[in-house]
């Protein structure tokens, strides 16, 4: 019982060893694997899928690769299942014929980890082969002499098959004379031998059949036959005898053919056919036979076919000599095959990547390379390497087997493809090497972002460029391939003058190119700031961005524009200056203002008089534009001069405008109006005539209107007097105002007196002028207005009625006949000449405004020939208020008739001499108004 448990111990240990030998070979990537020869196509052999932990479509995607050495492949991977199949019949004698365990080996090779796991698969012998003899019939010789007991070797069998399935026992039958004796080998081979029992008697039989029988221990058993005649002879004393026992030769591999290389000896002792002796090979290979070659003369031993130490390093060989009488005598040669370096290592890449990604770590696998070399010894040492100057490394991973790996981070922007070459060279003198090249293309990613050409970008454009212009081309390149190098350029949005700057310019996404999508103005824009942002098309995009500064260049498109004098196109007397005819050479008459919205050379501007009614009196300054007298002007120049100054800018070409200036030569301002009446009057009877219908309806619009205005005008006084007469007080004071219809109102005079609370009528008689005050001024100098049960005028009463109406009313001054305009008091910018002559011009606003109001209704009456104002020719329609003997000469001095509140005085002329004429003439005024309103 006890010894029934030590036994389950032991098998459990022996088995546990096996799992762990298992475990170790499986960790180590190693599987052994064992069939039987002489299997079909097709056969399983072990599952590696399951025994690496493979998944299956790893296998279908040919991720996984079987590889073997040798031409013939025999095993392959099933891509479905991943079992080791047989692809071929396997022989066990024909492969391992010397070796006495048969082991195939391959590697499976993961393309993706790129690792490699060692295959070993066993072949077993199977009873295949029957022993055989290589002589089927030997004939042996023997003299009637020969005493019993002596041995005569014979011819052994050869059984490729291993172990059991080999040569077990030889077997003789036939004959009493003879037995059978095995000898054993110090191979362990056995070696038959024919014993002599009986003495042979040549006169009972001359010949003997003998059957030698070999048989292995197969099951079932198998068997070679080999028949044996032993002839009888007369007596032969001496038998051959080699010199020595035992030859032994050492050779170098690389011997050529037909070389001897060596020469056994035997010699006899008799004499005749007796002492005659021939070489044979007794015992010797297949192998054996087809490379060496015995001269059956000489005995000398030759080579027939070349030797190659990795086929076999050594070579033993039996040779007998035999003499004409049957007597032999046996030798052994052994050849010694020494290793030669004529095999240089053989290097086959069994996985490789054709290309790798430049940020691929350090360490990453490239390649698999498996070297070896036929050669033994130092000739058979190899050593791998690769160029120092490569990012790669050698690494050895599984036996003869090296992976070539990633030493550093490459970068496809230095090295795009690699061509590297893996050398391996043996220890052999001199040494032997080969090499393989393995290419790689390093794969872009995008690690690099555009780079412009320039840091920054700046052109000229010049003004009113046609729309769609370019303006100027961007670059930015980048390192990389491929899309990653694909360079796209767009802008950064932003605003010009509050529109959008892509309202303004655009870029080509392609090409770089910066397109004006309008016109610019430099007067508008003068410059322009932008930003460029350059992409590539990787993933993630990098990108970059430059400035790009566009100044606009001014151009001379903007003509000289004149400020003054201004445009004539609505009334006839804009740019009328006057100059006196006692005017010095060199007075300033006027000056001509005008502006060029361009800039730089193109805004500076030149003056010249271009046309002129007397071109030697006046000269116009170059570059200030004032005009002044050339001369003193004479009495046959014309009253009237007409101007016209040219104003030039700098530009290229240069632009121009024009200026119209009339200067009338006149030393009083009636000199001046006569002079434009009449000038007013020549261009309206210049006119041409103009169809009669179209006046005629013109004519009947204008009443209508007229009358409808002045209807409207009526209505709106009747409402304005019955809102005040509701407002005012009873007792309150109030000015009794006359319609402004009866009279030629000035809308400042009448504003400025209303800030006063009373209010001016004005007539084109000053005689039936009124200034009516209200009854709550702070000073009660008038009467208050009548009751409002009393109907008030609607027209102005005459002078006497004026007088009942308000007695306390101071008498009215004459007008002052005596005043002139002097050349600071007239308007424009002729009036900064200083000088004083005799009169005075009104010198306020109000002066002003009258004056120009008057100017113009007569002009505008002289030129269509209907005065209202019953002027007759030279009177521009005045002789009305002063009588038929006034001319422009006696224009009035409005300043007259304006009263101050709180006072009875009247605005007199700086002269003083209306104050001294006031009470004479007073009533004289009253008598005249009397009198005509009499009439």
């Amino acid at each position: 019982m006890f010894a029934a448990g030590r036994q389950w111990v032991r098998r459990a240990r022996a088995l546990m060893c096996c799992v762990m030998v298992a475990a170790w070979e499986v960790a180590w990537g190693q599987l052994r694997y064992s069939v039987p020869e002489e299997m079909p196509k097709g056969s399983f052999v072990g599952d590696v899928a399951t025994d690496l932990a493979l998944d299956l479509p790893m296998l279908q995607d040919r991720a996984v690769r079987l590889v073997s050495e040798g031409k013939t492949q025999y095993f392959a991977l099933h891509g479905k299942s991943g079992h080791l199949v047989t692809v071929e019949r396997i022989d066990r004698e024909q492969l391992c014929r010397l070796l006495e365990k048969c082991v195939l080996r391959c590697e499976v090779i993961i393309e993706e980890e790129m690792k490699v796991h060692g295959i070993e698969v066993e072949i077993r012998d199977i009873n295949d082969n029957a022993p055989s003899f290589r002589e089927k019939e030997t004939e042996l010789i023997m003299s009637e002499m020969t005493a019993p007991g002596s041995r005569f070797p014979l011819s052994e069998a050869h059984d490729p098959d291993v172990g059991r399935n080999s040569l077990q026992r030889y077997e003789l039958s036939g004959d009493e004379h003879f037995s059978l004796s095995v000898q054993t080998g110090p191979g362990g081979d056995q070696r038959p031998e024919l014993v002599l029992a009986k003495a042979l008697d040549r006169e009972e039989a001359a010949f003997h059949e003998l059957v030698l029988r070999a048989s292995d221990g197969g099951e079932p058993s198998r068997t070679g036959t080999a028949r044996i005649r032993v002839a009888v002879l007369d007596a032969n004393d001496n038998a051959p005898a080699f010199s020595q026992a035992e030859y032994t030769v050492r050779v170098a591999e690389d011997v050529p053919v037909g070389s001897a290389l060596l020469t056994v000896t035997a010699t006899d002792a008799d004499e005749g056919i007796y002492g005659d002796v021939k070489y044979s090979l007794k015992k010797v290979m297949d192998v054996g036979s087809q490379i060496f070659h015995l001269d059956l003369e000489t005995g000398a031993i030759t080579l027939i076919r070349s030797l190659d130490f990795e086929e076999g390093d050594s070579y033993e060989l039996e040779v007998q000599a035999r003499d004409g009488g049957g007597l032999f005598d046996t030798a052994k040669v052994i050849i010694t095959v020494t290793d030669v370096n004529d095999n240089m290592p053989e290097m086959s890449v069994r996985s490789a990547l054709s290309e790798i990604s430049e940020d691929a770590p350090p360490g990453t696998v490239v390649a698999l390379m498996h070297v070896r070399d036929r050669d033994s010894g130092p000739n058979g040492q190899v050593r791998c390497s690769i160029a120092e100057s490569l990012p790669f490394r050698l690494e050895k991973t599984f036996e003869d087997y090296y992976r070539v790996v990633t030493a550093e981070v490459l970068d496809r922007e230095a090295v795009s493809e690699y061509n590297v070459t893996v050398r391996a060279s043996d220890g052999g003198s001199p040494p032997l090497w080969s090499s393989a090249v393995l290419s790689l293309r390093v794969l872009d990613v995008n690690d690099n972002a555009p780079v412009f050409a320039e840091a920054r970008y700046s052109a000229r454009v010049a003004e009113n460029n046609a729309a769609g212009a370019l303006v100027l081309t961007v670059r930015a390149a980048d390192a990389d391939w491929g899309q990653n190098a694909r360079v796209r350029y767009r802008l950064w949005e932003g605003r010009v003058r509050g529109a959008p700057l892509s309202s303004y310019v655009s870029v080509h996404a392609e090409t770089g190119a910066l397109y004006a999508l309008r016109s610019f103005d430099y007067e508008e824009v003068r410059e322009v700031g932008l930003w460029v942002r350059a992409e590539d098309g990787g993933a993630p995009s990098l990108s970059s961005n430059v400035s790009v500064r566009l100044v606009i260049v001014d151009e001379n498109d903007n003509a000289p524009q004149v400020l003054y004098p201004p445009s004539a196109s609505g009334a006839d007397w804009a740019g009328v200056e006057l100059a006196p005819r006692s005017a010095e050479p060199g007075a300033l008459v006027a000056k001509v203002v005008a502006v060029d919205a361009d800039a730089g050379q193109n805004a500076w501007l030149s003056y010249e008089l271009a046309k002129a009614t007397e071109p030697a009196l006046f000269r116009v300054g170059l570059h200030s534009g004032e005009v002044r007298t050339a001369r003193v002007p004479l009495s046959r120049d014309a009253a009237r001069q007409s101007l016209v100054v040219v104003v030039k800018d700098h530009g290229r070409p240069a632009l121009s405008a024009t200026a119209t200036l009339t200067v009338v030569l006149a030393e009083s301002v009636g000199e001046l109006l006569s002079e434009l009446g009449s000038a007013a009057a020549a261009a309206a009877a210049g006119e041409p005539s103009v169809s009669l219908t179209r006046w005629l309806v013109l004519a009947v619009a204008a009443v209508s209107c007229l009358f409808l205005a002045f209807l409207l005008l009526l209505l709106a006084l009747r409402l304005r007097r019955w809102r005040r007469s509701q407002l005012l007080a009873a007792g309150s004071g109030a000015l009794r105002g006359v319609p402004a219809s009866h009279f030629v109102g000035i809308d400042g005079v009448r504003a400025f007196l209303h800030s006063y609370s009373h209010e001016v009528s004005l007539t084109a008689d000053s005689r039936k002028s009124q200034l009516r005050f209200s009854g709550g001024s702070c000073c009660d100098t008038l009467p208050a207005r009548p009751p409002p049960d009393e109907p008030a005028p609607l027209l102005a009463e005459d002078a006497d009625g004026a007088r009942r109406a308000d007695p306390d009313a101071p008498p009215q001054a004459q007008p002052n006949t005596d005043w002139r305009f002097s050349q600071t008091q007239r308007p424009g910018t002729s009036g900064s000449q200083n000088g004083e002559e005799g009169g005075a011009w009104p010198n306020n606003q109000f002066d002003t405004e009258m004056l120009q109001a008057m100017i113009l209704a007569s002009a505008n009456e002289a030129a269509d020939g209907n005065s209202t104002l019953g002027g007759g020719t030279g009177t521009m329609g005045l002789s009305a208020r002063y009588g038929p003997q006034f001319t422009l000469q006696h224009v009035p001095d409005y300043r007259q008739n304006v009263y101050i509140p709180g006072s009875t005085a009247t605005l007199t002329n700086a002269a003083g001499k209306r104050d001294a004429k006031s009470a004479g003439s007073s009533g004289g005024n009253k008598k005249k108004s009397g009198k005509k309103e009499k009439k």
